[in-house]
């Protein structure tokens, strides 16, 4: 299915990384709907922007399978046909900053909690919500934002990065089930990117260290991310389910 043809929902599209994404799709001629939680001005921003043909800003907390159920039912009666593409990348509130994270001695199980919630909660509540659709029109595409974090911690943020590993494994492990039915499951890892609401806190420092360390000698955006997103969404990823793609300027070489 082009992307023109499919209807998407990304999670968490009221500002940063979501935003981004969102934004691009609608560009790509999509249909979109904006999910958001707590940032409602950006999400109807981009929404009225787009107009309403193209995009609708609804409200949820991913983390609540009432209120998933309820935004999909709105995006199908908004649109007139069933969500066929779901980007998870709602994030529990978190700050990229190394110097006030939470160290191994002082780190709570609610901190695991609070990631494991957004990042693996709410993709299990969007993808099982998403599935009728998907099989009604026998094409599915979901898409989970990772991090290269798991495979190279030179910032060791305990919580969130555990929490995306077991996304990882969510990603894989619908992958296999989910396959024969035309539905590919896949993820793209970014690094630091900048700048982001979550990376506001970095410090420049970091930024700087990450660009050096990097082969192509910068960080990356979010609209560098959300092309692998759209990659795979596309007929260009026919073909392709169960990965993760680093995108982090090379990085983390996988």
């Amino acid at each position: 299915m082009e992307l023109s043809e499919q209807t998407v929902l990304v999670t968490g599209a009221g500002r940063g990384l979501g935003q981004g994404i969102a934004a691009s799709f609608l560009a790509a001629g999509s249909r979109v709907v904006i999910n958001y939680r707590k940032s409602a001005t950006g999400a109807q921003t981009l929404a009225e922007t787009a107009g309403p043909t193209k995009a609708v800003a609804l409200q949820a907390d991913v983390t609540r399978p009432e209120e998933v159920a309820a935004m999909f039912a709105a995006a199908q009666q908004h649109f007139g046909s069933p969500v066929t593409t779901v980007i998870n990348n709602a994030l529990a509130d978190f700050s990229f900053n190394g110097d006030a994270r939470a160290t191994a001695e002082t780190i709570a199980w609610e901190d695991f909690d609070a990631q494991f919630s957004g990042s693996v909660r709410g993709a299990l509540n969007t993808t099982q919500c998403a599935l009728a659709g998907m099989r009604s029109t026998g094409f599915g595409r979901v898409v989970n934002i990772g991090t290269n974090l798991f495979l190279n911690p030179v910032v060791p943020y305990h919580d969130y990065t555990a929490a995306k590993a077991a996304l990882l494994s969510l990603t894989r492990t619908m992958a296999a089930d989910l396959g024969p039915e035309n539905i590919s499951v896949n993820m793209v890892s970014g690094g630091l990117l900048r700048t982001t609401d979550a990376s506001a806190g970095t410090p420049d420092a970091v930024f700087d260290y990450i660009a050096a360390a990097t082969p192509l000698r910068k960080v990356t955006t979010p609209a560098e991310l959300a092309d692998a997103v759209l990659f795979f969404a596309s007929p260009w990823a026919r073909a392709v389910t169960g990965q993760n793609l680093m995108v982090d300027g090379g990085l983390v070489m996988n």
